[in-house]
């Protein structure tokens, strides 16, 4: 569906600061950093596409973070959710919604939400039923065939 994803950042050495560790609790090695342009770029491994990137706005007017705009990542667990969150803060992201259940969205959306240092608001997402996960059930999308009980 993306190419890529591009999100404007005013200070590069203060937003890589907070991507680098960010991504990497997500799992998402580095692509480049180019820091005489500045922009640096992450890639899920196994394909091309899509990028996340970072840097300077094209125009080389001042960056303002937009309201209602978001970037989602995909947490592999509930455990990356949390660990991503805590990583954000402690690199000079702020709060927007800690870990936990969205039932508003689904059943198991399970979600954190902060703004990098700039204000852009970004969230980590696991859409799976843990008690796949926790039993052993398998791939990824096999929770949606669970019955509606605990696992012990």
């Amino acid at each position: 569906m993306f190419s890529h994803i591009f999100v404007g950042v005013s200070d590069f050495d203060r937003a890589l600061a907070f991507y680098e560790p960010f991504m990497a609790a997500l799992g998402v090695p580095p692509r480049f950093c180019d820091r005489s342009r500045p922009w640096a770029g992450w890639q899920t491994p196994g394909g091309p596409r899509p990028l996340f990137l970072i840097g300077a706005p094209f125009d080389e007017r001042a960056h303002q973070p937009g309201n209602g705009q978001m970037v989602a990542f995909l947490a592999a667990d509930r455990a990356m959710v949390h660990t991503a969150y805590d990583v954000a803060l402690a690199h000079g992201g702020t709060c927007e919604g800690a870990p936990g259940l969205r039932p508003e969205y689904h059943a198991h959306y399970y979600g954190a939400y902060v703004r990098d240092p700039d204000g852009n608001k970004l969230a980590v997402a696991c859409h799976d039923d843990e008690r796949a996960w926790a039993a052993g059930c398998g791939p990824r999308g096999a929770a949606d065939n669970l019955p509606e009980t605990t696992v012990d």
